[in-house]
């Protein structure tokens, strides 16, 4: 892994120096036209270089109008927006692209691994823009524009969480960006500033909320908006807060905008907190308010390339939301491009850095820049296998996945049975138990116990690989007339894996600094290293899904269940990418409540599974032949799984907001 410092040799200097003198000697003697032609669209030019001074960057702010008024003091709303852009290219007759970052989270919260927030000095002029991009890519001919969206920090207006007014507020600057709005150069006054030092070609980028906001805003099809690279985003904020009418979290929407809003936005936006709290009522039924935040619907409009990046084993925003934005971006052909990895919520700067800055510098250079790299015809997919230890994939899930109906059976005992291709009979009946969890079923697959029905292969023969989305159709009669259900897949053998429920969710933060760009004063381009944290475990939950059973035939609305009835529902688990290796078994479990990933329902029913009804479609690489190879030939032995050893149920407090 390439490790960037501020230290120089004395060739890549003078290098460095050579290349700068050439820029400026050429830019001196072409027509503005041609200087951009010999530039930014070069279609020969392989990589952008740093021959710009960061030192000297023009850092200025503006404020642009949104044309909505949420805040109701009868005047359309103002975003403020913080640009770091290189001074040369303008005085040069040249246009730049943008880099864009649009985050509720500049002021309250902070971004990246040490929490870094907007500073100002004297004038209001940005002093330190969180994170790399600025250090890193400004030197290399970009402007980088970081957004408050509206109703926190300098913006006016409300926090709507992921409604209109926050993706408003960050396709109204893409529209300025593009002359299309109007921005001033205070937040009240009336003098106007147009963009006129940028091409509009933009991308954005960010985590989590901020990932959200650019899904959210390539679902609009705004032009000008290039390509998106969301990490960890949320696709649709329903299922942020409910999985198939199950609730995920106490708190509900208007609760996260009181979080991250600003002063002024808590004092006048009282009817925005209501319509929030109106609209997502605990019942998890689905109202125009999830509606609205739904971007998968829009998929269709998205123009933007997507470059998507999730940890597999994020449980603030699932793997559903990548998985379902993926499968809607690939019906509409749009172009992509994905990184997963073993981890929860973090960034890949802290957990592949080097080569995360490296594909992310080649992958703007194309799709701003328009520079021939290559990055297009390269493996689709970069994915996790062990800690540290990448694979790739031409395309994802791999051309030869096919969804595998997998039947669960009964077994020699209660509670544990059979997975397999044939067609099950019979029943099994468990009692939801809200204080057990998933760790806590998977931790007695093999044994009998009154919590949860587990179904496994035997030792596998060859591995197994599992790419996309799975699903789980369960047939159920419960006791009472409310009921959760959990369906959860398992890898039971040994392995050494990222310790993904650990505080820092699979990553160790080291005090040593490694330097991405060019620094000044107040906004260094040092970050503290990381390192991969570890844990040895006898079992891997590496999916899940949970449902409100009452859910069963709309999420528009629940009903009370008749106890004693039979009841169908498809619980749809978390998008993956896993191999069962060789000797491991495959497990599917299937229970009530999953604690600290869900709520309890009102009552505590047990449930009887019919298993002539209940099936597992699962997306195997190979489809069916695959999975007969893999569970048949010679046996090989296969440990029994023990109380999980290093990764413990995650605690809700890991995970207060989406940041």
């Amino acid at each position: 892994m390439p490790i960037r410092t501020l230290i120089r040799t004395r060739s890549t200097t003078w290098r460095a120096l050579a290349t700068a003198i050439v820029v400026i000697l050429t830019a001196a003697f072409l027509t503005p036209s041609a200087a951009q032609a010999a530039g930014h669209e070069s279609r020969t030019t392989r990589e952008s270089r740093p021959v710009y001074s960061y030192a000297h960057a023009v850092r200025e702010s503006v404020w642009v109008d949104t044309g909505l008024d949420e805040d109701g003091d009868g005047r359309t709303d103002r975003v403020a927006a913080d640009i770091v852009r290189p001074a040369e290219p303008a005085r040069q007759g040249r246009k730049v692209p943008v880099i864009m970052d649009a985050s509720p989270y500049y002021s309250c919260c902070g971004r990246g691994n040490e929490s870094q927030v907007k500073t100002y000095d004297a004038h209001g002029h940005v002093v330190q823009m969180p994170l790399f991009y600025d250090n890193y890519f400004v030197p290399r001919g970009y402007a980088f524009v970081g957004v408050d969206l509206a109703g926190t920090d300098r913006s006016d207006g409300c926090v709507d969480v992921g409604g209109r007014s926050d993706i408003q507020s960050a396709k109204a600057v893409v529209d300025w960006l593009n002359g299309r709005a109007t921005a001033y150069t205070s937040r009240t006054g009336s003098k106007t500033v147009k963009a006129g030092w940028t091409n509009g070609r933009t991308g954005m980028i960010g985590k989590s909320w901020d990932a959200t906001i650019a899904n959210g805003v390539a679902a609009t099809g705004v032009q000008g908006l290039k390509t998106i690279v969301p990490v960890s985003g949320i696709s649709s904020w329903y299922d942020y807060y409910f999985a198939q009418g199950a609730p995920l979290y106490a708190e509900g929407p208007a609760d996260l905008a009181g979080y991250v809003e600003s002063d002024a936005a808590h004092t006048h936006c009282a009817a925005v907190q209501r319509k929030l709290t109106d609209g997502s009522p605990r019942s998890g039924d689905w109202t125009g308010l999830w509606t609205e935040r739904d971007y998968v619907k829009d998929a269709a409009k998205v123009r933007a390339s997507v470059f998507l990046v999730h940890g597999m084993q994020d449980l603030n925003v699932r793997t559903k939301h990548f998985g379902q934005w993926w499968d809607a971006l690939a019906q509409h052909g749009v172009q992509r491009k994905i990184w997963l990895s073993q981890t929860g919520h973090v960034d890949p700067f802290d957990y592949r850095r080097g080569a995360w800055v490296d594909t992310l510098h080649r992958w703007f250079d194309h799709e701003l820049l328009g520079y021939d790299n290559g990055i297009d015809r390269e493996p689709m997919a970069d994915i996790e296998r062990h800690p540290d230890q990448w694979v790739t994939s031409r395309v994802w899930p791999p051309q030869t996945t096919r969804t595998t109906v997998l039947h669960p059976a009964s077994g020699t005992q209660a509670g544990v049975g059979t997975l397999g291709l044939r067609p099950g009979t019979g029943t099994e009946t468990f009692t939801d138990d809200p204080k057990l969890s998933e760790t806590d079923w998977a931790a007695h697959l093999t044994t009998a116990t009154s919590e949860k029905a587990g179904f496994l292969t035997g030792p596998l023969t060859h591995d197994l690989h599992l790419s996309g989305s799975p699903t789980v159709t369960v047939t159920a009669t419960p006791t009472t007339a409310s009921a959760h259900l959990s369906a959860v897949l398992v890898d039971l053998g040994p392995d050494t894996i990222r310790d993904y429920a650990d505080a820092a969710e699979g990553i160790t933060t080291l005090t040593d600094r490694t330097c991405w760009g060019d620094s000044t004063a107040g906004d260094s381009a040092c970050f503290k290293e990381t390192k991969a944290k570890t844990a040895k475990v006898d079992y891997t939950v590496f999916s899940r899904g949970w449902a409100d059973l009452g859910h069963y035939a709309s999420l528009a609305k629940g009903v009370p269940l008749t106890p004693g009835k039979a009841y169908t529902m498809t619980l749809r688990l978390a998008a993956t990418d896993h191999v069962v290796p060789k000797g491991h078994r495959l497990a599917l479990i299937i229970a009530g409540t999953d604690k600290d990933l869900i709520d309890p329902p009102a009552t505590k029913p047990s449930l009887t599974v019919d298993l002539s009804g209940t099936t597992a479609g699962l997306p195997l690489v190979g489809g069916a032949p695959a999975f007969v190879l893999a569970t048949s030939g010679t046996k090989v032995s296969a440990p029994a799984p023990t109380v999980l050893n290093g990764v413990r149920a995650p605690s809700p407090a890991h995970h207060p907001i989406p940041g």
